[in-house]
């Protein structure tokens, strides 16, 4: 074959790819899908880079995805002039990221952690997998790893077909539903409209779930499943003492150093809410995390403002709801707990 048979091949192929993408990314745009980042290690260890920045001027929030769903991002940095870090990880423990940054002197800044108490107690590998992952590669990363990240946000911010969580092969292949059989577990597929990440790891609910009750109720069943095949009763005795002074432990040294620190325990609702109330009575647990650490905190069913929201699978804020609670978290962050922010608080 001649040098312009190749050519004409060349360019012959370069056009099918393109009409291929094209008509691909038209495809699932037209089926609820929107451009969503891979929420892995390396977009954590991109956030966590920035720990060092000016406390007075950011705020580092940890915890499980509760965090990720309920802090408005833009809302928070609109209103406070404040930088939002987010190093909360989905289905995890914070407490490995609590030791990252109680051990690393460096940083000194203004901490918000999240407790789901579920999550934050357990002592389950499983729950801890998540956030030791990227720590290990925060502090591995290599400069090829940090020039594919930066290769693939350019890409993830132009096409939705990237989606790795809905749209890889591996996701097409779970979709296949393998039933479950004895000795292998068959991780359930989240309802489609739930859990998109944008660059900030900020985490939402798209419109169609919001006004789709099956695939609320695909969620809530995923829930409840977790509940059910879950085998490890809530930490108690001296197994949650040493979890508490283990916690004093890392809190003690951030504070040392001039961090600051407070807990708060997001909204859940329903079902979800009493099964959490009925595991982790609150003064065996929210309040002895106070009282140990001695560390101030916000517990929504404490504030009217942030009490009453109804959250569409029980465990997390729609983004309207996310709106209102960030507005009346700051607040009470700026006029009860004494926080000061780069802005004056108008709201």
């Amino acid at each position: 074959m001649g040098a312009p048979s190749l050519v004409k091949a060349g360019i012959l192929s370069l056009i099918l790819v393109t009409i291929s993408v094209i008509c691909w990314e038209f495809y699932v745009r037209n089926h609820d899908f929107d451009t969503s980042y891979d929420d892995g290690p390396p977009l954590w260890s991109d956030k966590r880079k920035m720990v060092y920045e000016p406390s007075d001027k950011s705020t580092v929030f940890i915890g499980s995805s509760r965090n990720k769903f309920d802090i408005d991002i833009p809302t928070w940095e609109n209103i406070t002039g404040d930088h939002v870090i987010q190093l909360a990880c989905v289905g995890s423990t914070p407490i490995p990221v609590l030791e990252d940054l109680a051990n690393d002197r460096n940083f000194k800044g203004k901490l918000i952690i999240d407790i789901t108490e579920p999550l934050f107690f357990s002592t389950s590998p499983n729950n801890s997998f998540r956030p030791t992952e990227s720590i290990k590669y925060y502090k591995s990363e290599t400069p090829a790893q940090w020039a594919s990240f930066k290769i693939n946000h350019f890409l993830e911010s132009q096409f939705a077909f990237l989606d790795k969580e809905r749209l890889s092969l591996n996701a097409e292949l779970t979709n296949l539903q393998i039933p479950n059989r004895p000795g292998v577990f068959e991780f359930p597929i989240f309802a489609n409209g739930f859990g998109r990440v944008r660059f900030n790891r900020q985490e939402y609910m798209t419109d169609r779930f919001l006004s789709d009750t099956n695939q609320q109720n695909q969620q809530r069943a995923i829930w409840a499943l977790f509940a059910k095949i879950s085998k490890e009763p809530p930490v108690s005795g001296n197994k949650l003492d040493s979890v508490l002074s283990t916690i004093k432990n890392y809190t003690d040294k951030i504070k040392a150093r001039g961090g600051v620190i407070l807990f708060v325990r997001t909204p859940s609702s329903g079902p979800f809410l009493a099964g959490e109330n009925m595991g982790f009575p609150r003064d065996k647990y929210w309040d002895r995390i106070l009282a140990t650490t001695n560390c101030p905190g916000v517990h929504f069913a404490d504030y009217p403002a942030i009490a009453h929201f109804a959250c569409p699978e029980f465990s997390h804020l729609s983004p309207a709801d996310a709106i209102i609670y960030t507005k009346n978290f700051i607040k009470i962050l700026n006029e009860e707990k004494g926080w000061k922010f780069p802005k004056t608080i108008q709201l």
